[in-house]
């Protein structure tokens, strides 16, 4: 596999459209990462790392959340790849409306959001945009 976070941005696109209470992708530190933002953001309801005994890669479990049977997490687009890598200054970096969606950034301080690295004044590589 070449993109693992696109990958997993597929999974919980493909679980949302099928109403999904959860879904299961192996873990990495940056997926962990990027689950954390979207739970601290409300997108999604839950995020845990899961370790078997005798499993030679741990599992990262994401607990999908619906309103009123709606999914939160409404869109969610890999803007960097692999092949063609996004950055931006931090006076640079696109603002999105807290309510219409937001855009996770990859910095020398960690992974942030858009609002978040330009109050740190942090510019990045646009990882993925969310609504």
């Amino acid at each position: 596999m070449t993109d693992p976070i696109a990958d997993m941005l597929t999974r919980m696109r493909n679980a949302v459209m099928v109403k999904k209470a959860e879904v299961l992708l192996p873990f990495s530190k940056i997926k962990f990462a990027i689950a954390k933002i979207l739970v601290r953001e409300g997108f999604i309801a839950g995020t845990e790392k899961i370790e078997k005994a005798g499993e030679v890669q741990a599992k990262l479990r994401i607990v999908l959340k619906y309103k009123k049977g709606e999914p939160a997490l409404r869109g969610i687009k890999r803007v960097s790849t692999p092949g063609r890598r996004v950055y931006y200054s931090y006076r640079d970096i696109p603002t999105i409306l807290p309510s219409l969606g937001m855009m996770i950034v990859s910095t020398s301080r960690g992974l942030m959001t858009n609002i978040e690295a330009k109050k740190e004044k942090l510019g990045g590589e646009i990882i993925c945009e969310v609504n």
